[in-house]
């Protein structure tokens, strides 16, 4: 089993979002965050000290997925997600130990699967 973290631009998420349902791909968790990666943003110097003082607004995805759906959920976010220019973001697959359904108990792999498929 895999967490697959997505940050995008926010304005993509519609486009990423209709990607991975078209993929069979459910259950998710978005949450907008802020950060900075390669875009240039306002660079000060306070006391000495040179410092990046813009953050952009993204947004975060989480996604708990089989093994066997983790490539195929990378590959819809960065298909969709993808601009060509920085700030595009970043997707990181994580391997996950142990996954609990609350709801019914259910581990592991019948956890990450949508009920009824």
């Amino acid at each position: 089993m895999k967490m697959i973290v997505a940050i995008i631009r926010t304005e993509k998420l519609s486009d990423v979002l209709e990607v991975l349902y078209r993929a069979n791909v459910r259950g998710l968790t978005v949450t907008q965050v802020q950060g900075h990666g390669g875009e240039i943003g306002n660079v000060e110097t306070y006391r000495g000290v040179t410092v990046k003082m813009e953050l952009h607004e993204k947004t975060r995805i989480e996604i708990g997925v089989s093994d066997a759906f983790a490539e195929r959920t990378a590959r819809a976010i960065m298909d969709s997600a993808r601009t060509g220019e920085v700030g595009d973001g970043k997707v990181f697959v994580l391997p996950v130990d142990k996954v609990f359904r609350i709801r019914t108990g259910e581990t592991d792999e019948e956890a990450v699967t949508p009920p009824g498929t």
